[in-house]
């Protein structure tokens, strides 16, 4: 498995106790307010939108504030202003971390980061330091339910897609382009097959190894820097062993 789906695994796994905490609904409702603001309230016109309110349908959103969250942030007036800042530094062993945030404090925000990353034996870097060991890549998730993965697979390859990962026990990943996303999402649809979520994502071109303590501390680091409620994504570059995925996600 690679390392990207041991993430998304454990993130699928974990989903339930961040929506719970309304951890994921206040990020989400960022995502919407700054799609909403940058491109227009109508999702037809606005993929950025449109991705986020699938994102917030699939944590269980309703309807009510999804629209609430667009209407004030296309209102303008005192609607707040969330600010679009990318972090990136160092962790354990020198992996590299990507941290996207949607602030409406930079002082703030910057200050937790950099808070995080000494703690847990990293440190931040400056601009363009890392990013250029990451690339976008559209992201299409596809709950296994009985479906045949060979089908999936063909079908996205036959659509665009660049990559099929089928090695997870209940979701099949989908990577495209990230201009290929939606064509993609639509072709799988139109095939029949149900698409769980598409996103645009970050992944590592390459992955490194770390022993299994490093592993926990670079873990540990993911996960601090995702309870922040200004930090939207993170993704770093390393691959999770074995014995410390089976604890995680176990």
């Amino acid at each position: 498995m690679s390392g990207h789906s041991k993430w998304s695994t454990i993130k699928r796994q974990k989903g339930a106790n961040d929506a719970k905490r309304g951890a994921l609904f206040t990020k989400v409702a960022r995502e919407i307010s700054v799609a909403a603001r940058q491109g227009g309230g109508d999702p037809d016109a606005n993929y950025r939108l449109r991705l986020a309110i699938e994102k917030a349908r699939s944590v269980n959103m309703p309807a009510d504030n999804i629209k609430r969250t667009i209407d004030k942030a296309t209102g303008g007036g005192d609607a707040v202003q969330y600010e679009e800042i990318v972090y990136e530094g160092y962790g354990p062993g020198g992996v590299a971390v990507l941290v996207e945030t949607q602030t409406d404090n930079r002082n703030r925000t910057a200050a937790e980061v950099r808070s995080i990353f000494t703690k847990t034996g990293g440190q931040l870097a400056g601009s363009g330091a890392v990013a250029w060991q990451f690339e976008p890549r559209g992201l299409i998730t596809v709950t296994r339910n009985g479906v045949d993965p060979d089908e999936v697979a063909l079908a996205a390859i036959d659509a665009g897609a660049d990559d099929v990962h089928t090695e997870d026990d209940e979701a099949i990943e989908i990577l495209t382009e990230p201009g290929q996303l939606e064509a993609v999402r639509k072709a799988l649809e139109d095939g029949g097959i149900t698409v769980d979520s598409a996103e645009s994502t970050m992944v590592a071109r390459q992955t490194v190894e770390l022993d299994s303590g490093r592993a926990r501390q670079a873990v540990r680091l993911v996960e601090l820097l995702e309870e922040l409620d200004d930090v939207s994504r993170v993704t770093a570059n390393f691959d999770i062993p074995e014995d410390v995925f089976a604890e995680i996600a176990g």
